[in-house]
């Protein structure tokens, strides 16, 4: 029987996929636990017409995610912080502080998970902070410390 796969099945393949397996299999184990239906002509057709929104969805979402990392290049966060000698801070600056600078002085909202910091920043200077917008898709921000 052919069926149309719409969980995951380990040994038999992913959502989505339509596959050949036994009868007995499909009767009893498949289609009653809802992990497949049978693949007839309508069902085939919904499912590529489902495929094509979906890819549909994903590549307007990846274009504006490109958009918004082109608007991302242009901006500066200016953070100001209490620092010491030698352009040390007191303290540290995380990805959180740099998403409220964001959001501040821009008016943009991104969140702290998807500024890519690989530790603190603890001196002053100006820092390039790669921020993940989209699956493959990386803008990067440029973050000024100063004391």
């Amino acid at each position: 029987m052919i069926v149309i796969l719409l969980k995951d099945v380990k040994g038999t393949g992913k959502a989505g996929d339509v596959v050949k397996v036994s009868d007995g299999y499909a009767r009893n184990m498949l289609i009653p636990k809802g992990m497949a239906q049978q693949a007839t002509e309508g069902n085939v057709r919904s499912l590529e017409k489902a495929k094509a929104l979906q890819k549909e969805k994903f590549e307007k979402e990846k274009e504006e995610a490109e958009k918004l990392a082109q608007k991302l290049e242009e901006l500066t966060v200016e953070i100001k912080t209490k620092g010491g000698e030698g352009g040390r801070l007191f303290g540290s600056i995380t990805s959180k502080d740099v998403a409220e600078g964001l959001l501040e002085q821009h008016g943009m909202e991104i969140d702290k998970k998807k500024l890519l910091l690989d530790s603190p920043i603890k001196q002053t200077g100006t820092f390039i902070v790669d921020v993940k917008l989209f699956y493959e898709v990386v803008g990067h921000l440029k973050v000024n410390i100063t004391v």
